[in-house]
């Protein structure tokens, strides 16, 4: 284990064995949708990796990048778009994967994005769910696990940069970021 983690939350083994249930889930909801699966990078992209792996049916793979965070630990509830879709999510389903949902903000502003430009329906995959820090109401179909109002990293998931290249999913130590 890293030095800097004080405890493994979700080791290898279960999260993959997550990915694998919830993209059989994804499977059977997805089969002939011809979806367009929106990765938020850059967090998600170990987990939206795994997942498109796993996912059998045809789908369209594109990407945004947003940044709430602006070089902090906490969120400043701000969302920014730097990088847009470059498909066209008219009366086509969109699937956004997220690594965490945690404040709701990034959700909903992509959410209210996708359903601006037309999409037939947004659904949310996330690897995971920090309900207790939820400051908007968002709705999230399919939830790898549920985690504690911890600094989680791992799987995608980082502190300046580090510890997404982790194979599970950790609490960072309090002395590293505060």
């Amino acid at each position: 284990m890293n030095p800097d983690i004080e405890k493994i939350l979700y080791d290898q083994a279960q999260v993959e064995a997550r990915i694998d249930a919830l993209a059989e889930t994804l499977t059977q909801r997805y089969q002939d949708q011809f979806p367009v699966v929106v990765p938020v990078m850059t967090g998600a992209m170990i987990f939206a990796s795994l997942l498109l792996q796993r996912l059998d049916f045809k789908l369209n793979i594109d990407y945004v990048d947003v940044s709430s965070y602006e070089d902090n630990a906490e969120s400043s509830g701000r969302v920014r778009l730097l990088r847009d879709l470059s498909h066209d999510v008219t009366d086509r389903p969109v699937l956004i994967v997220e690594d965490i949902i945690d404040t709701g903000h990034t959700l909903k502003f992509l959410d209210q994005l996708f359903a601006s430009r037309g999409a037939k329906s947004i659904a949310t995959c996330a690897l995971l769910d920090k309900p207790s820090r939820r400051e908007v109401d968002v709705d999230a179909a399919y939830i790898g696990f549920e985690v504690p109002n911890e600094f989680i990293v791992g799987y995608g998931l980082d502190y300046n940069g580090l510890y997404r290249n982790l194979p599970y999913i950790g609490v960072l130590k309090r002395s590293i970021y505060e």
